[in-house]
């Protein structure tokens, strides 16, 4: 039952994040849509980090280069994305109001991704393997 609500409560994170990342662009004050273009990290951000787990061996307790490589891409694509809004915000395509509003939503999204990993990212009986 505790991963049900587990579950549950990321996927609320989630949604609240989007929320934040929809209001910084479709409030009529600011009325621009390129902060869509995050949606493409949060889809790529998880994405070298599951390819490093499949093709690691977790038995070495020593650091490996293939998952080093997978956490220095990652933290790459994340901070892109927090650097994405700024840039919109410096070079006024977006409003500065906009941009805090889609940092908050990275913030929150990031945060919901990292949790996911951190519940279902052992190798227990309840994880995302399975599915």
């Amino acid at each position: 039952m505790a991963g049900i609500k587990a579950l549950i409560s990321l996927s609320f994170g989630g949604a609240i994040g989007l929320m934040f990342l929809m209001l910084g662009c479709a409030l009529p004050v600011y009325n621009a849509y390129w902060p869509l273009f995050l949606l493409f990290f949060y889809i790529l951000a998880p994405i070298p980090y599951c390819i490093s787990r499949r093709v690691v061996d977790d038995t070495d307790s020593a650091s490996n280069a293939c998952k080093e490589l997978a956490i220095f891409l990652t933290t790459g694509i994340v901070v892109s994305a927090f650097g994405l809004p700024v840039i919109f915000a410096r070079a006024h395509v977006m409003a500065w109001g906009a941009c805090a509003l889609v940092l908050a939503g990275n913030i929150v999204i990031f945060a919901t991704i990292l949790g996911f990993f951190l519940v279902f990212g052992s190798n227990d009986d309840f994880s995302w393997q399975q599915w």
